[in-house]
């Protein structure tokens, strides 16, 4: 039981510890034995700590220690727990001799210290089964075995003694059991990375044990609970996980103990019951069988048709049965069940570990494993046959069979990606699944109804498309069944079909062929999501997305409903968002409504305001921190949607988006910086003439963007926005101020990321104010700086500027200095203009330098405090490539010649003579082809 940490205890406590140091033996000794008999109760120690902590009174706080010493000697097990904490963070190098302090316990003979002492070792090698090969691991593994694994052997041997000593008394075989499982799960790890040498000297002592533990039966040791494992079981699951370690990484040393191993797993299986507590043995053993039978070395184990056969029949057919427990979780606990059946995270699960044996089997014998089966399964659908409303689980073991034994390999993107040659799947869908799925009852024998389904969604690259286009309307049916399985099953199984491809890469089925079902597809899906147990299910949320996605300007005409039924659904769960998927792809689907409709009529974008605002209002208002950044893109694409300016909707919320505490939260940022950017595109002479006194708290936004290495770029995307949309007057005086911040910036911290993005940017603002701006602004905050960017970062840096629109604002930004600046024709910097040119052709030329420096590959992780909400980015919210140039320039080669070609017109002689002396042989034949291209020459 548990004891309060409450103030009542404390006082209780306090009393009882004061009597202990009364010298009259009739008040001392009842108060000790009291705490005696408390110290089991949970809580206790953490009491005792507290008084120690909190006590005003030193006497108290003295003998409090004491008595929590005490404590500890006596319950070492419960110390374990905290040395295995400090361990894993101390150990080795902190505290050498933490060994020999454990393994000095072991002489204490008392089996609860070693018991505590076996799980601090567990703890703290267990790591040894997943860590990289290093020398440090190396060196650590080395070091425990050398003072742990002879200690270990013979505590190992003593405990197994014991247990024969010890036969007829249940409570002493209780704690030798607990410490026979942690020695087991110590070999797994010591010998997981590889053999050592002393294991491989002592295997005989250690397999023969293992050997014998697993035939053992002790009746004193079996439970009454059918749910929860009993230390025998847990004891011989773990020898099944040790023996198909050493089958699998040292076949050739185990090779002489396999067969008996063989034998002894095999038996166990034969004579183990269907209950759950066994269920993590029997997978295990199970596994190790799998594990064994796909290695060429022991093939001959399995060679025999009779071995095969007995296999398929005392241990895959019935390990594939849909228990009880099955059935319950099922019915009650769908969303654990889809997890496990779906997702494949049913890795201990009975039938999970059939089906890999038979995968197993069929590696060296397909043919006679896949005959063997063929029977069975004709066998357990003539049984259903005959009635099936009592015997529909055979014809369920009979759809799992057919399952395991045709799927060679499977990915969750495209179901199965290999099959076995010998099963004809098309058939058994059209006898067997088809007609399951027909049925008008769609409540009838749900997990049927879930295999059929499930069968569609595995098979769906091998049963031919015409088939799969019958089944469709009967997935739609299916959304209205009651059970969870089965209509999220249908749900995910059309969400699968329409995202599969066909020849040349479009969509398998098209729009015009799920035409006649749309107004069932949509009413279907939406309805489902009123079912019990399904207001927020992903699957369906998912599969609305798809819909909406494969049927494009086909959903139209339903859309004013749909996106009701959306906005209410968004309203409702914004009161307490807790399923992120399924959160998502609602408003992927909110996206995708807008971006349909107003692509055929842009005008809808009011309705869509109309109907999103208010909640989107309460969302922003009540701060739902996981909608947030979704609310900025919706209201982005909505904003995009506006041909020519901005509604004053959006103008009352623009001073609300520069607030700083908004900022501080790094999942909004990537939203809040493109919901601006639509705000400049779409509005920017309304900000400058109604809002000119925000600009100041924009600009603020981007130095607070361009201090941080993970968001700089933002700030970029800022900035070169504000520079190609507001009006020159209205930034005019900023401009200096944001110069000086960048080169701040670049002087305390250059990285590739912000070198990129600076270039592109001063190269945006040459095209926007002209070279001879750009060339005044540099030399009016230093003399000659103008000529330090030009030497020290355009030219060598140029090359490392990534992506078709950076490239070419760069490749137009240069030309403009070359051509249209007329400092660098007659000045000091003039010796600057023919390598200038020559890193132009050099980005037209050379491939792009993607080198990155060491110590800037971590870079994109800022320390953010606390939690934050992660930014997802909605695809369908996805914003258009934009080109600043595009309407300016379309050949960036062709503009270079034509306008070299009007400079020498205005200085004839100077250019050719230029680029003949100081250009290089290769960049000069360049420069010709682009010349040619243009029909022009330099005069």
């Amino acid at each position: 039981m548990a004891m309060e940490l409450s103030d009542a205890n404390l006082q209780t406590l306090t009393e009882y510890l004061k009597k202990t140091l009364d010298p009259d033996p009739a008040i001392r000794r009842p108060a000790e034995k009291f705490l005696e008999s408390v110290e089991g109760n949970q809580n206790y120690p953490l009491l005792l700590l507290t008084l120690l902590e909190k006590s005003q009174d030193n006497v108290i706080k003295v003998c409090a220690s004491v008595t929590f010493k005490n404590y500890i000697k006596r319950n070492w097990r419960i110390l374990s727990d905290a040395i295995s904490i400090i361990g894993r963070e101390d150990f080795p190098q902190k505290w050498p001799d933490l060994l020999t302090e454990m393994v000095n316990r072991f002489q204490s003979g008392d089996f609860h210290v070693i018991n505590g002492v076996l799980r601090t070792a567990h703890s703290l090698f267990k790591r040894y089964r997943h860590e990289f090969k290093s020398n440090e691991l190396w060196t650590e593994i080395k070091l425990v075995l050398d003072a742990f694994a002879l200690p270990l052997t013979n505590l190992f041997k003593a405990t197994i003694e014991l247990c024969s000593t010890h036969a007829n008394d249940a409570s002493a075989l209780r704690i030798l059991f607990s410490s026979l499982i942690l020695i087991s799960k110590l070999f797994y790890s010591l010998n997981f990375q590889d053999l050592p040498e002393f294991f491989e000297d002592n295997m005989e002592t250690w397999m023969n044990n293992f050997h014998t533990l697993l035939t053992l039966d002790n009746k004193l040791l079996q439970t009454d609970d059918e749910e929860e494992a009993g230390l025998l079981e847990l004891l011989k699951s773990q020898i099944c996980d040790n023996a198909a370690l050493y089958a699998q990484k040292y076949d050739e040393e185990f090779q002489r103990y396999l067969p008996r191993f063989v034998t002894a797993i095999w038996n166990l299986l034969v004579t183990t019951g269907q209950e759950v507590k066994y269920d993590l043995l029997v997978s295990n053993a199970i596994q190790f069988l799998a594990s064994v039978c796909e290695r060429p070395h022991y093939k001959n184990l399995f060679e025999d048709q009779n071995t095969l056969t007995s296999i398929c029949e005392k241990v895959i057919v019935p390990n594939m049965e849909f228990r009880a427990a099955d059935e319950e979780a099922f019915e009650d606990n769908s969303e654990e069940y889809i997890r496990r059946d779906l997702e494949g995270s049913d890795i201990d699960t009975r039938r999970r570990a059939a089906c890999d044996l038979v995968r197993g089997l069929c590696k060296f014998f397909e043919g006679p494993v896949t005959g063997i089966f063929s029977g069975y399964v004709n066998s357990m659908l003539q049984e259903y046959a005959k009635n099936p409303s009592v015997n529909w689980k055979h014809k369920d073991a009979a759809i799992y069979l057919v399952t395991s034994l045709a799927s060679k390999a499977q990915t969750q993107k495209h179901g199965i990606t290999q099959a076995n040659e010998l099963v004809n799947l098309t058939e058994f869908f059209v006898s067997h699944i088809l007609p399951d799925l027909k049925s008008a009852n769609v409540n009838e024998f749900p997990v049927l109804k879930a295999d059929g389904i499930k069968y569609i969604m595995i098979f769906r690259n091998q049963v031919p498309k015409e088939h799969l286009l019958v089944s469709i309307p009967l997935l739609i049916n299916h959304l209205q069944a009651e059970s969870i399985v089965v209509h999220t099953y249908a749900a995910h199984a059309l969400e699968r079909l329409f995202t599969m491809r066909g020849p040349n890469n479009a969509t398998l089925f098209t729009a015009a062929e799920i035409a006649p079902f749309v107004e069932i597809l949509l009413t279907n899906l939406f309805k489902a999501l009123t079912l019990p147990g399904s207001s927020e299910n992903e699957y369906i949320m998912k599969a609305i997305m798809r819909s909406f996605s494969l049927l494009q300007e086909a959903i139209i005409p339903y859309i004013p409903t749909l996106i009701t039924q959306l906005t209410q659904k968004l309203l409702a769960v914004s009161k307490n968002p807790s399923k992120p998927h399924f959160n998502h792809y609602m408003f992927e689907a909110i996206c995708l409504s807008i971006r349909i409709t107003c692509k055929a009529n842009p005008a809808a974008v009011v309705n869509f305001e109309e109907a999103l605002f208010l909640v989107f209002t309460e969302i922003l208002q009540n701060d739902v921190q996981e909608f947030i950044p979704y609310v900025f893109q919706v209201m982005s694409l909505l904003l995009e949607t506006h041909k020519n300016d901005i509604p004053s909707s959006y103008m009352a919320l623009f001073p609300h988006l520069l607030q700083p505490v908004l900022w501080e939260r790094t999942g909004n940022i990537p939203a809040l910086v493109r919901l601006l950017q639509a705000f400049l595109e779409r509005g920017s002479n309304t900000i400058a003439s109604a809002a000119a006194d925000k600009i100041p708290g924009l600009l603020g936004v981007f130095q607070k963007l361009i201090a941080s290495k993970a968001n700089d770029h933002q700030g970029f995307y800022l900035l070169n926005s504000i520079i190609e949309h507001m009006p020159p007057e209205s930034v005019d005086q900023y401009r200096k101020q944001i110069f000086i911040l960048l080169f701040q910036r670049l002087q305390s911290s250059r990285t590739t990321k912000f070198l990129k993005s600076f270039l592109v940017f001063i190269n945006l603002y040459c095209i926007k104010y002209g070279a001879l701006a750009l060339q005044e602004i540099f030399d009016g905050i230093q003399p000659k700086m103008f000529g330090m960017v030009l030497e020290k970062i355009i030219i060598p840096e140029i090359q490392k500027v990534s992506g078709y629109v950076e490239k070419k604002i760069c490749a137009v930004g240069i030309t403009k200095l070359l051509t249209e600046c007329p400092p660098m024709m007659d000045t000091e910097y003039t010796k600057l203009w023919t390598p200038l040119l020559q890193s132009l052709i050099g980005l037209f030329e050379l491939p792009e330098d993607d080198t990155i420096p060491d110590e800037e590959h971590f870079i994109d992780i800022e320390d953010t405090p606390g939690y934050q909400t992660a930014f997802s980015q909605l695809a369908f919210a996805g914003k258009k490539e934009h080109d600043p140039v595009g309407q300016m320039v379309n050949n960036p080669k062709v503009h270079l010649a034509q306008s070299l070609h009007k400079l020498s017109t205005a200085c004839p002689g100077r250019v050719p003579s230029m680029v003949s002396t100081s250009l290089n042989a290769e960049a000069l034949q360049y420069l010709q082809g682009y010349l040619q291209e243009a029909s022009v020459t330099l005069l």
